[in-house]
C-alpha cells in the first residue's frame, strides 16, 4: 500500500444512532478484482446498477460497495477508512468502470486527498477510472462553533456562526503510523 493511502484513516462522525446499525452481515461488500466487481453488478436489477453506490475503503485498502441508501458506517463495519463517497459504474467494452466517484459522505467527512487511496484500491482490482473525484466536496470543522460544514464555491466562512473555516482539513482523523518495511 502506497504512503499516501496509508497516510490518513478517517473515523465516524456522523449520529450515534446509525452507528447502531452496524451488523457484520451488512458491511459492504469487497471488490478485489474486476471479476469481483462483474460478479456484484451483474447479480443487481439493472435499476439498481444505474445509480451510484455507497462505498468506502477499508483500512487494508479493499473497496468496500454497498447499495447507495445504507449508511457509510455499516459499510464500513464501524471502522476507519481511507475514503468513503458515492461511486457510478457502467458498461465500456465489455466490461465495469467507474463512471462517477465522490467522496460525499457525511459519516466520515474524508478530504478530497482520500482519492490516492480510491485509485489505489481501483488500481489493485484492475478497474478503470476517472484521474479523481469527478464531485469533490469539501469538509471543514468550524473552530468557533465546533460544526461540521461543507465548503461551497471557495467561501471558507461557518454556515452556521460565520466563523472563518480552515483551509486545511480538520474534521476528525488518525495519522496511520508508518510500517518500518515502507
Amino acid at each position: 500500500m502506497s504512503d499516501a493511502a496509508r497516510g490518513l484513516e478517517y473515523r465516524y462522525v456522523g449520529p450515534a444512532e446509525l452507528r447502531s446499525l452496524v451488523r457484520p452481515e451488512a458491511v459492504g461488500t469487497g471488490i478485489r478484482s474486476a471479476a469481483d466487481l462483474e460478479g456484484r453488478l451483474c447479480a443487481l436489477p439493472p435499476e439498481e446498477t444505474a445509480e451510484p453506490f455507497t462505498f468506502v475503503v477499508d483500512p487494508a485498502g479493499v473497496l468496500r460497495l454497498a447499495a447507495r441508501r445504507s449508511e457509510h458506517v455499516v459499510c464500513a463495519g464501524g471502522g476507519t477508512v481511507l475514503a468513503a463517497g458515492e461511486m457510478g459504474f457502467r458498461r465500456e467494452s465489455g466490461r465495469w468502470v467507474v463512471a462517477e466517484v465522490s467522496n460525499q459522505s457525511t459519516g466520515y467527512c474524508p478530504d478530497t486527498t482520500s482519492w490516492a487511496a480510491v485509485a489505489e484500491a481501483l488500481d489493485a482490482a484492475g478497474i478503470a477510472h476517472p484521474g479523481g473525484f469527478t464531485h469533490e466536496v469539501v469538509f471543514r470543522r468550524c473552530p468557533g462553533c465546533g460544526e461540521l460544514g461543507i465548503v461551497r464555491d471557495g467561501d471558507y466562512f461557518c454556515v452556521f456562526c460565520g466563523a472563518g473555516l480552515p483551509e486545511e482539513w480538520n474534521v476528525d482523523g488518525v495519522r496511520r503510523p508508518r510500517r518500518p518495511d515502507a
